[in-house]
């Protein structure tokens, strides 16, 4: 099985010998251009997919956390006090009226009650 890397420098030597690039140039314009898309993906990983990767434990650390008293809003922008957590779901308590609902653990997005320890710690 041939590899690209065997084609390209064949490629690259069949150019020099037609007399086309002087010897060495060929290849040195390659060696640039791997240079360059191997410096674009080391900074499309440090400032796009790390601090993504980020967030997205600080979330999964939050949502676990969770316990029964804790003050929490939604995605939907419902906010109240956590009755009961199972391993998927919670159930909340919202309203004067003491309403219940029962959300999925995802749909939370701010533990209101860690928030404010935080701040006081």
């Amino acid at each position: 099985m041939i590899n690209n890397w065997m084609i390209l420098t064949t490629v690259a030597s069949a150019t020099e010998a037609s007399g086309e690039l002087p010897p060495g140039e060929g290849t040195g314009a390659l060696l640039i251009q791997i240079g360059f898309f191997a410096v674009v993906a080391v900074l499309f990983y440090f400032i796009i997919i790390k601090p993504q990767k980020k967030r997205e434990r600080e979330t999964k650390d939050m949502r676990d956390s969770i316990q029964v008293g804790d003050e929490v809003v939604t995605e939907g922008g419902i906010v109240g006090l956590v009755l009961k957590k199972t391993e998927d779901t919670v159930l909340l308590e919202t309203g004067g009226d003491r309403n219940k609902v029962r959300v999925k653990l995802w749909a939370i997005k701010v533990n209101v009650t860690a928030m404010e320890n935080a701040d006081r710690g």
